[in-house]
């Protein structure tokens, strides 16, 4: 995990014309992991919704929020974090060792460049608590086989399995429904299901076709989804209170709520978490 090799392998594959949902995030989130095609299409994005800076930013807060809830009160020590993106503060793996140092997380993304970034920041980690690997949400038997992946998580024991931000880059051609129960299906009893989702639910005034245009050069299309298209990828799960509700209304920190977007909007995001009977 620690040879540079794959650092320069991987950094060499980094296709910077071709926009990546990754380094849009990462540029909207501030970072500077980003390219001119990232930036260009995170601007349109703020074009159509003023908001979307901090509606990012909100996202980001309800996956620590979650992280938070599964590392102490569901007492999980293993996480399996797929389309993780490009690090930034309050990471999974910061998040749950600060509440259990012996939390295991292992990261998977498809973008070459968290790989370089992943690996570089847990340089610093304990060995055998954190990983990081290069594989495609779509492919689950690639992830679920990993050496890396199976070497970290004993997938007798409940593992959270956490979707942040990534299945609306999924197409209803690719089954993702599919894909998601697979996962589901390699986790026991107890383990959790951390997901949320891009909505259009609170914009009943734009355009799908608006929204997702930026992303049509992009490495993967964005599929905005309903709440009912949302949460029927818990299926056969039960529902952690509050439920499939805005992002922002997820166990709301005391201080935080809407007043982060202007003119009291909307996080257009979905995010809840459910345990396996």
């Amino acid at each position: 995990m620690h040879d540079p090799a794959p650092h320069l392998s991987a950094a060499s594959r980094i296709n910077t014309e071709i926009a990546h949902p990754a380094r849009i995030y990462d540029y909207l989130l501030g970072g500077k992991d980003n390219f001119a095609a990232d930036r260009e299409a995170a601007e349109q994005l703020v074009k159509v919704s003023p908001g979307t800076r901090e509606g990012v930013r909100a996202h980001r807060a309800f996956l620590r929020r979650a992280v938070s809830y599964l590392a102490g009160d569901a007492e999980l020590t293993q996480f399996l974090d797929i389309g993780t993106g490009i690090p930034t503060q309050g990471n999974t793996h910061e998040v749950a060792q600060e509440i259990n140092p012996e939390a295991r997380v292992a990261y998977v993304d498809n973008d070459p460049i968290v790989l370089v970034h992943g690996r570089a920041l847990l340089q610093g980690n304990s060995p055998g608590t954190t990983t990081v690997i290069e594989a495609d949400l779509r492919e689950p038997e690639a992830i679920l086989s990993h050496p890396e992946i199976t070497a970290l998580i004993d997938f007798s024991r409940p593992v959270a399995v956490i979707l942040a931000g990534v299945l609306h880059f999924v197409t209803d051609e690719e089954d993702p429904y599919v894909t998601i129960d697979r996962f589901k299906a390699a986790v026991p009893s107890g383990s959790h299901l951390l997901l949320s989702h891009i909505t259009l639910d609170f914009a009943p005034q734009v355009r799908d076709e608006d929204f997702t245009k930026p992303y049509d050069k992009s490495s993967a299309p964005m599929v905005p989804r309903t709440h009912a298209e949302v949460a029927r990828f818990f299926d056969g799960w039960e529902m952690v209170d509050p439920g499939l509700v805005e992002v922002v209304r997820w166990r709301p920190d005391e201080s935080a709520h809407q007043e982060w977007i202007p003119g009291g909007g909307h996080a257009w995001a979905y995010g809840g978490v459910a345990v396996k009977p």
